[in-house]
């Protein structure tokens, strides 16, 4: 099995930053892409960021400019830096990465949400 554990979520005030961390651990043989998701109240999940093995990297147009995904392989960890935040960057932000099992299995996997609230 493979679990995430998300951390960074919080309060803060339009134009504030943050900094998300999810890290994977388990049966891991490898990552291939791991990304952030979000969700408002009585809305879909949506995209922010995702960012493949080799780097490429895919933002959602609302955030370009003002977050920044990464990732450091050798800890098996996503980071999302949110700066500027605006008040509707408010919602429950989600880990997500694909990954390669140590049995060959293909997993798709979810962290268990870490709430960021933008207000003043």
């Amino acid at each position: 099995q493979v679990q995430l554990v998300e951390s960074g979520g919080g309060l803060v005030q339009p134009g504030g930053s943050l900094r998300l961390s999810c890290a994977a651990s388990g049966s891991i043989f490898r990552i291939t892409a791991m990304g952030w998701y979000r969700q408002e109240p009585g809305k879909q999940r949506e995209l922010v960021a995702r960012i493949t093995s080799g780097g490429s990297t895919k933002y959602a147009d609302s955030v370009k400019g003002r977050f920044t995904i990464s990732r450091d392989n050798a800890k098996n960890t996503v980071y999302l830096q949110m700066d500027s935040l605006k008040p509707e960057g408010t919602a429950v932000y989600y880990c997500n990465v694909d990954v390669i099992t140590t049995l060959t299995r293909d997993l798709n996997v979810w962290g268990q949400g870490t709430l960021v609230t933008v207000s003043s």
